[in-house]
């Protein structure tokens, strides 16, 4: 399915704050090049700094291909392994464990169904 719209959310330490911001600014080239590389685009997170909600949000075309692609990725592995202890109830890596969010709306969706795009 192209153009697959995906959203996550995870709860970050609240005495992570800054550091999670830090680590994010800039993530590692190599990174960056692993997330491109499986595929995922339009990539962004979001940080609540009032209560460290972590929201996420990427297009893809293969959701399964690019976990696998980064499942698979080294350098993915590390970072996954190194940004686990900056979240709170989470099972397994970051990247895999988030909770997925179903989406209940997209404006252009509604608008093509109606004719009016």
């Amino acid at each position: 399915m192209p153009d697959l719209r995906v959203a996550f959310r995870l709860q970050v330490r609240p005495g992570l704050l800054d550091e999670y911001r830090a680590v994010h600014s800039p993530v590692r080239r190599e990174m960056l090049e692993a997330i491109a590389a499986s595929g995922r685009r339009s990539y962004s997170l979001f940080l609540d700094e009032t209560d460290g909600t972590l929201f996420g949000y990427y297009e893809v075309d293969d959701d399964d291909a690019a976990q696998a692609s980064l499942a698979a990725s080294d350098v993915a592995t590390q970072w996954e392994a190194q940004m686990g202890r900056f979240f709170d109830t989470l099972d397994g890596r970051a990247d895999q464990a988030a909770r997925r969010l179903p989406e209940v709306f997209h404006l252009e969706s509604q608008l093509a169904e109606q004719g009016d795009a």
